[in-house]
Parts: structure tokens; sequence; C-alpha cells
């Protein structure tokens, strides 16, 4: 189960340090105001919800999630099990939290089971914070999910992999290779993808990191990087992971009292600085991982700074 090659480590070692520099500055200020606090989160709320439900296949639109999450509003024409599935996540989300401020780092299978409740309730009740007692397929996917039987097991040794973490991995590489596992043993009938894209959060926001927001418009990247994971190869999720949890560290950072985190379109950057670099290039980089950046909907953004320290890096490395 836990053939997994690492060669990975050494390109992505920058990128990890980025990471763990940008949760160090939040640390830094922590208790953030909260004010900003509770913007941040409601703002986080919706955008998670709509993106984890759309990955899966909910049509409703952010606008129309935040209709129904923070005004009540039934949308027309939309199905309940949709409405559902908006509040649900909303819930689930909220749950979350409270595991969060446990002071427990530990991760529980309970955990897991309550999130999973949390996701299919009212929709499929019988279901809700159940394991699996039958065999599953998943369209598109280039694996068949073990045996009903096996499931129990397989999850128990994953939390047990996750608590005494063997192979010595960081707090992002521990998430991301829970996530897959998660996947590859598909523990319910329904709501897998949705429930792990929480609990790989769990891990995560209880190690300081904010949550990671894996993004509609990268489904297609996201589904094809848990497929190489299959085989062994974490580099692609481990990219997608790591940028999702990039997007939403700048969010926080951008929020704090003095920040001079300011960034820009890509396009827009090159149009206005004298860079050595064109558009194309810059937003290969950014999909690489190779610079400081984030996407916002099909955009990426970056900093002159990001820029400056490549040039810089590329320079040490010469």
């Amino acid at each position: 189960m836990w053939d997994i090659d690492l060669t990975y480590r050494e390109e992505f070692q920058d990128v990890f340090d980025r990471l763990l520099e940008k949760k160090e500055v939040l640390e830094k200020q922590r208790p953030l105001p909260a004010v900003a606090l509770k913007k941040i989160r409601e703002s986080l709320m919706i955008e998670w919800t709509y993106n984890s439900n759309s990955i899966e296949g909910n049509t409703l639109s952010l606008r129309e999630t935040q209709m129904i999450l923070q005004e009540g509003i039934t949308i027309k024409g939309k199905s309940l099990r949709e409405h559902f599935e908006a509040k649900n996540h909303e819930s689930a989300i909220n749950h979350l939290y409270t595991l969060v401020e446990n002071t427990s780092h530990i991760l529980l299978s309970s955990d897991i089971l309550s999130l999973h409740g949390y996701i299919l309730r009212s929709i499929e009740d019988e279901f809700a914070g159940r394991l699996r007692n039958g065999g599953v397929r998943i369209a598109g996917a280039n694996f068949t999910p073990p045996n009903a039987r096996k499931v129990s097991g397989l999850l128990d040794e994953l939390i047990q992999f996750v608590q005494n973490n063997p192979l010595g991995l960081n707090d992002i590489e521990l998430a991301t290779v829970f996530h897959h596992k998660f996947v590859w043993i598909h523990p319910f009938f329904d709501g897998n993808g949705r429930t792990i894209r929480l609990a790989m959060n769990l891990l995560l926001m209880r190690k300081g990191f904010p949550p990671a927001i894996i993004l509609k418009n990268d489904r297609k990247k996201y589904y094809d990087a848990l497929n190489q994971a299959n085989k062994g190869n974490y580099k692609k999720l481990m990219l997608v992971i790591s940028q999702a949890l990039e997007r939403t560290l700048n969010i926080y950072i951008g929020a704090l009292p003095g920040s001079d985190y300011e960034y820009t379109e890509i396009s827009n950057l090159v149009e206005e600085e004298s860079l050595p670099y064109g558009q194309e290039y810059l937003s290969l980089l950014a999909r690489q991982g190779k610079i400081d950046a984030y996407k916002e909907g099909r955009n990426w953004l970056t900093t002159k700074k990001a820029i400056k320290d490549y040039i810089k890096s590329r320079k040490r490395k010469r």
C-alpha cells in the first residue's frame, strides 16, 4: 500500500520551504484580527463549498452557493440534492473547525466518519458516516478500489501511517499521501472526494496551515494527478495541493495589518514591468510551482519579488 516514489523531493524543496516560511509569517501574527479572520473564513467557506461540490458534479455557481449559504435563498431550477450538498458542506466545515480546535493532533477514524456523516446527511442517510459494505467502481480512474471486506482494516492502517509517519514526511507531504491513499481505499459508497478534501485539511489546519482548496478549474489536473499517484508517482498531486495551499496562505497573509504582499496577474505584470521573461514563460513557471504564484479563476498571479527571487536562484545554480 505504501509504494511511494520520493524522487520529487529535491525538486519540491524550494516550494516546501516557501510554504513553511509563509506559515511562520502567519503564526507570528496570531491571533489574527477578529474582523479580518471572520471575513476570510466566510469567503473561504463559500469558495471551499462551491469548488469541492463542483468537482463532484454539483451545478450551483459560486454566486448561487453564496445565496444559499448566506441568504437562505432557494435557487430555481436546481435540485434539492444540490441545495443539501451546499448546506451539508457548510455544516461539515463548521464541524471541521471544532475538530481543528481540539488540542489533540491525532487523526481518528471517528473524525473521518463524522465529516462524512455531515456530507451525506438528508441525502443518503443510510450510508452517512458508514463504511461501504459492497464493491464500487470509479469512472475515469485507472484502478478498482479494494474489496469492501478490506476497507476497515486499510483505513485503520492509513490512520496509523499518518499517526506514526514512518517515512518522515513533512506536513504537506503527509497530507498529500493521506489524500491519495484515502481516495484509493474509497471507503464510502458516495461522498469520498468531499470527505477527503475536508479530512486532508484537518491534518494541515491542525499544523497551523489554512485550508488547501482545490479549484474546480483544476479538476482535470487533480484527477490526472490522482491517477499518477496510483502508480506511485506523487509529483503532480504534490504540486496541485501545494498550489492550493499557497493560494490560501497568500489570502491570509494579504489580510495582515501592514502586509506588503501585492500579487498581480502575470499578463498585467509583463505589461507594466520591464521583465526578462514573457507572459507564457512566467505562466509556465507558475504552473510548475517554480515561482511564488497562485491561481484565481483561470489567471495566475505573482509578484515582482517572486520573479526577482527566481532570477537570483537561477544565477546561483549556474
